[in-house]
């Protein structure tokens, strides 16, 4: 060893690894083998990787398996890592070994020359070791979607479902606060019947409770973990009671409802519901794409458009038009919605690559559906807080492109019939004036009846 570099072993001969480092030779030749896109595992999944090292030395522990002080000292140096005290030392790729095995190792190297540290050796001594101790009872087959389970659910009630609670009830004040402003309605970007701009924005309240509980509904499946499988699924080289001790202080712990996969055959060789949480993610994507769509279209203007909201001024729109302000919130929005189902479609194609016993599309399955987890959280939260929040409606337009939409002669069909009535929106459009002043022509009512039934508050619910 040098002021640089320190040499270790692996079963494949020797590596030379950064003298500071806490890993080993596992990781350093993953180092080697994967330069690819610089992607590493986000802080939840390395925060999942701890808390299986933590709890799987308490219960090897408990087993009688490994020594207290080897058990105390994983334990301690797995709660760094989970306190994010390490992050910097997981530096294998996201392109690496479809299994993660290169990842687990790097947990359970820098778990082990932590762990040695703290019992008075030295990094890289193996005075605790990383297989034989940190990964005892485990196989990166069972590790890796076990993390992965822990890191999406954990991602999914901590994060995203609390930033959607907050847009949530963001658009469902403006629901309220927009109640009583009638507008046109709009149907294949034509105009349609009348409307209440609360009950637009109730309608988009509704999605997002609506995918708020499509994910709540796939939580119980990323409930399920695989640990205890090991390499196949037949639990060899593991206690009986491992995996049920292990996750139950994994669950302790986080709180969730955390248990033991039916199955392991199942929770190893298919990662379905990876999938189907990530459908569900791609729902709630689409439908804050349709809700942002919306909100700039009724933006648009401010003079030339439609211009029916107004929405919060943040930064100027333009290098060179002077003045221009863009709906850069919706923009915002649109483009994680985007790569959401971007994501969802890497993943459904590396669910399908589930072969035998094995799925090997773990790393490339992990990356995609904690960053859409992650986005979908951050936009959410900044789109009410930036956006909705500050949405206010134009009454007035929207009460004068009321009184010009030839919409309006629906309300007369009961009346006069279908026909009449399209006759009556033909000619205004024909001429440039309201339905109210051609049927006052072509119409033989009164002029109190013909406002009462052209009046649009009384078109916006049964009649």
């Amino acid at each position: 060893m040098n002021g640089d570099f320190r040499i270790e072993t692996d079963s494949m001969g020797e590596m030379r690894i950064p003298s500071l480092a806490y890993y080993g030779a596992q990781t350093a030749r993953a180092v080697e083998n994967f330069p690819i896109s610089g992607w590493r595992f986000p802080p939840e999944f390395i925060r999942a990787l701890g808390l299986i090292k933590k709890h799987a030395a308490l219960a090897n522990f408990a087993l009688g398996i490994i020594p207290a002080e080897i058990a105390r000292a994983i334990e301690q140096a797995s709660q760094e890592v989970i306190n994010g005290k390490w992050n910097q030392e997981f530096v294998v790729d996201i392109f690496q070994t479809g299994s993660g095995t290169s990842t687990n190792m790097n947990a359970n190297e820098v778990i082990a020359s932590r762990a040695t540290e703290l019992l008075g050796g030295k990094r890289g001594e193996k005075r605790v070791h990383p297989n034989d101790h940190v990964n005892c009872g485990q196989s990166s087959n069972d590790v890796i979607p076990t993390a992965l389970h822990i890191a999406a659910l954990e991602g999914i009630e901590r994060n995203l479902i609390p930033a959607l609670s907050e847009l949530l009830a963001q658009v469902a004040r403006k629901a309220e606060e927009f109640e009583g402003v009638i507008k046109i309605g709009r149907t294949h970007f034509q105009d349609a019947t009348p409307i209440r701009l609360g009950q637009e924005f109730g309608g988009y309240a509704s999605q997002i409770e609506h995918g708020m509980e499509r994910l709540r509904y796939v939580q119980r499946h990323l409930g399920e973990l695989a640990l205890g499988g090991t390499a196949v699924g037949t639990g060899l080289n593991t206690h009986p009671e491992f995996a049920h001790k292990t996750i139950g202080g994994i669950a302790t712990e986080t709180g969730l409802a955390f248990h033991e996969a039916p199955n392991h055959f199942e929770a190893q060789s298919a990662r379905d519901a990876i999938v189907e949480v990530s459908g569900a993610l791609k729902t709630v994507a689409v439908s804050l794409i349709k809700i942002a769509n919306d909100l700039r279209f009724l933006a648009s203007g401010p003079r030339l458009g439609i211009g029916e909201l107004k929405l919060p001024a943040t930064q100027p729109g333009s290098s060179m038009m002077p003045g221009k302000v863009n709906p850069v919130m919706c923009e915002m929005l649109i483009q994680s919605g985007v790569q959401v189902i971007a994501n969802d479609a890497a993943i459904t194609i590396g669910g399908m690559l589930g072969h035998l016993e094995l799925n090997t599309m773990m790393p490339l399955m992990a990356h995609n559906v904690l960053q859409s987890i992650q986005i979908l959280s951050n936009g959410s939260r900044v789109f009410a807080l930036r956006c909705v929040a500050g949405i206010e409606a134009d009454s007035e337009k929207c009460q004068a492109m009321l009184e010009q939409s030839l919409a309006l002669a629906t309300a007369l069909v009961p009346g006069i019939g279908y026909d009449k009535a399209a006759e009556v929106a033909k000619r205004a459009f024909e001429t440039n004036r309201t339905v109210r002043e051609v049927a006052q022509e072509l119409i033989a009512a009164d002029r109190t009846t013909l406002d009462q039934l052209l009046d649009p508050a009384n078109q916006i619910s049964p009649r």
